[in-house]
């Protein structure tokens, strides 16, 4: 028979004690959880460590891909899951972790689809699901890359493999603080593009802004997601309209 497989659930975090609490209590089965945070200033630590979480510090940021590297090393156990203190496991999405476990390998990583809140709904149209994302793997084999924000897991060759059940995402509960989330992603983006030497046009800006709205309203079908679908196409609209537009100030500010 094959030994066991020890799950590591592994989150980072700055100031997540509204969060925290639902969060970790939806993956308390697990075999061990890992928290590296980033400068809490709150609650962040006493919660981690009433659910038995191993908590570190690194105060050194040097971007969300990084910090998830580090915070993986931490980790003791054969398989990582990986999420954010606004994630909850759902009971089905449990049953199919735990279902996987004994076959993941360096040949497997595993999707979770996402279920984003924004505004008090469950959007289930306008691109936001299931909004896949690479989150159970092998932590001897995957790790996540060096992106400074929308960092993603180096899955190579692997098979991507589908589990059932949804990984709530409480995206948007504060629209405020929602908008300076996605000021902050924009900013970091146009950062580490223009330090690759990215370039854009004017044009790029007002056509690429148009886009967004018009994949998410209409080739996303965003309408069917009523009044929050509306707003959140404007939303993507504005979150492209501050990326490009800050790319192009920056390269136009360098010529001065």
């Amino acid at each position: 028979m094959n030994e066991k497989k020890r799950l590591s659930v592994v989150l980072i975090t700055r100031n997540e004690a509204d969060l925290l609490t639902d969060c970790l209590r939806s993956v308390s089965w697990a075999d061990e959880i890992i928290v590296l945070d980033s400068g809490s200033t709150d609650a962040t630590k006493e919660i981690a460590e009433q659910f038995g979480a191993k908590f570190y510090q690194n105060l050194d940021w040097q971007g969300f891909g990084k910090q998830r590297q580090l915070a993986q090393r931490y980790a003791t156990g054969d398989v990582i899951l990986m999420i954010d203190a606004d994630e909850r496991v759902s009971p089905e999405l449990r049953q199919s972790i735990e279902s996987a476990l004994p076959s993941i390998s360096h040949h497997t990583v595993y999707s979770l689809g996402r279920l984003n809140l924004f505004l008090g709904r469950f959007m289930r149209h306008s691109g936001w699901y299931p909004d896949r994302v690479n989150r159970l793997y092998s932590a001897a084999h995957f790790h996540f890359n060096d992106d400074l924000v929308h960092e993603s897991l180096e899955t190579g060759r692997a098979k991507i493999i589908a589990l059932k059940g949804d990984l709530q995402h409480l995206t948007c509960r504060n629209f405020f603080e929602f908008q300076r989330k996605q000021l902050n992603y924009a900013e970091a983006w146009a950062q580490q593009r223009h330090q690759q030497g990215r370039r854009c046009s004017f044009f790029s800006i007002l056509s690429h802004t148009f886009g967004a709205f018009f994949k998410t309203w209409v080739l996303r079908t965003g309408f069917l997601d009523g009044k929050q679908g509306l707003i959140l196409a404007g939303v993507n609209a504005q979150y492209t309209f501050n990326k490009y537009a800050a790319l192009w100030a920056l390269s136009h500010q360098l010529q001065k």
